[in-house]
């Protein structure tokens, strides 16, 4: 599938499309150069899903952990995401030392910037997506 983004303006409604069409999906690898917009598109989704703190790039921390409340029919359900960046890693072993298997295994939405880094640690389920950005600053979001 795929969602063009041709301006700032449009990422809400762009995230609430992308959330639409992936379905159960835990665990999303985003691919994209710097600069095209994966946290931003990240941020996008989380506060689509109810995500109040602010959101920004684990870039030093590498997993940030946000609660997304939304309403359902017994009042007020709270979900975990976390949000991973890997662009810092040297190793592999890295992702091991913080736990990432285990954020994997939690159930919990994982949201990943920088996954080729740890490419054999995602799951065979994981979604792949790709953020390419044109000369004109238009984004097409592939998966």
């Amino acid at each position: 599938m795929q969602i063009t983004i041709t301006s700032l303006e449009e990422i809400g409604s762009a995230a609430r499309s992308f959330i639409s069409a992936i379905g159960e999906a835990k665990v999303i690898a985003f691919y994209g150069s710097m600069g095209a917009g994966k946290t931003t598109f990240i941020r996008a989704l989380c506060e689509t899903l109810g995500v109040r703190e602010p959101v920004t790039s684990p870039t030093f921390a590498i997993v940030n952990e946000y609660q997304a409340t939304s309403p359902d029919c017994t009042g007020v359900r709270t979900s975990t995401i976390y949000h991973f960046d890997f662009y810092r890693i040297r190793r592999l072993t890295e992702a091991y030392d913080i736990g990432f298997e285990d954020y994997l295994d939690s159930g919990a939405l994982c949201l990943i910037e920088w996954p080729e880094l740890i490419e054999e640690l995602l799951p065979d389920d994981a979604l792949h997506v790709h953020i390419d950005v044109d000369d004109n600053g238009i984004r097409t979001i592939n998966w």
